[in-house]
């Protein structure tokens, strides 16, 4: 797996193998699989500067799940201390 980083002012469509699509928005990086850069496509937009592959695990400065320092949570809260709005 290797990761690209949209270089452009706006979003991308990136065909990808498989019939799949990759929507990546301006400044943002993605990861894709070894196969998918060697599309003529691909080849292409990095020659052209558009997209920058930046390798395995390589996150700029401020981008990337370390950046944040907030881990991803999903759903609600399992505190013992709140009161859900059943309980009288």
């Amino acid at each position: 797996m290797k990761e690209i980083r949209n270089t452009t002012a706006g979003p991308l469509r990136l065909t990808l193998p498989g019939g799949k699509t990759l929507h990546l928005s301006p400044g943002k990086v993605a990861q894709v699989a070894d196969k998918a850069l060697e599309r003529a496509s691909l080849k292409a937009l990095v020659a052209s500067g558009e997209i920058e592959v930046l390798g395995e695990g390589d996150h700029p400065e401020g981008i990337g799940p370390a950046a944040s320092g907030n881990e991803q949570t999903h759903g609600q809260s399992r505190s013992p201390f709140r009161r859900r709005s059943g309980e009288r």
